[in-house]
């Protein structure tokens, strides 16, 4: 253990190794580099139709809102309930899906005019939120992944993620991507491509890089967020408090 390492980075530095033994560590280059609200507590992030959201948590300061990519102005948002933190973010049907932390409460809006349309409960807590065009596909801070059926919103399978034989926790962020499910590791800067049927890891990307840690305004400032879009394959990260968002390729 080396002295000077904080808790945090020690994490990464485990979490880092323990996925790169069992999954090929894939590349990245950045191919832009877009303005964000370094106040974002960013938690979901999704790219539609040419439209970027976002869903950012603390209570208090909890939000819903539409973000124009090129220049990181909020377009419209919605403020959380004083009691809701919120969480991870999704898209279906022309409607918006919003996670809430400890509250077990889903919120559901309309996508263009934000307003409320309905709600919904879980069991455990809220983390991270994607689609696959059959499932709302939900993770819980946990090593499982929880698939939803969106008209009922039960649970219909759950799968253990796993990088070898080693569970892998605190499962965040998460995106749906041709086939596969990529998903933030909470207080680490990888990202992990996961199988939906077996729960593998099959690849990992490490950004530790992508934004030094000595510019970061605090410990809670880690990445989390990634958006697809689906129209151009354009892939978007970025972090909570990151001042920046970035458009990357894979390799």
């Amino acid at each position: 253990m080396k002295s000077g390492l904080g808790l945090v980075a020690l994490l990464m530095l485990w979490c880092g190794v323990a996925l790169a033994d069992s999954a090929p560590v894939l590349g990245y280059r950045v191919v832009a580099s877009y303005p964000h609200d370094s106040s974002a507590f960013t938690q979901g992030l999704i790219f539609i139709d040419g439209t970027l959201y976002e869903s950012t948590g603390n209570y208090g300061r909890s939000t819903l809102r539409r973000v124009d990519l090129e220049t990181g102005r909020v377009e419209q948002d919605i403020r959380l309930a004083p009691n809701l933190f919120g969480e991870g973010l999704t898209d279906w049907r022309g409607r918006l899906v919003q996670l809430t932390w400890r509250e077990r409460l889903g919120i559901i809006y309309d996508a263009k005019t934000f307003e409320r349309l309905e709600t919904f409960s879980y069991t455990g807590e809220g983390w991270g939120l994607t689609q696959d065009g059959q499932h709302w596909i939900m993770s819980d801070g946990t090593d499982e992944l929880r698939f939803l059926d969106p008209e009922t919103r039960n649970v219909v399978r759950r799968v253990k993620v796993r990088a070898g034989k080693r569970p892998v926790h605190r499962l965040n962020e998460l995106e749906y991507i041709n086939g596969a499910i990529w998903a933030n590791v909470w207080r680490s800067d990888h990202l992990v491509q996961i199988a939906p049927d077996s729960g593998q890891v099959t690849a990992v990307v490490d950004l530790t890089t992508l934004y030094p840690s000595s510019e970061r305004v605090g410990p809670e400032a880690v990445m989390n967020g990634i958006a697809h879009d689906a129209a151009t394959g354009r892939l978007f990260v970025t972090g909570k408090h990151w001042p920046r968002l970035y458009e990357i390729v894979i390799e």
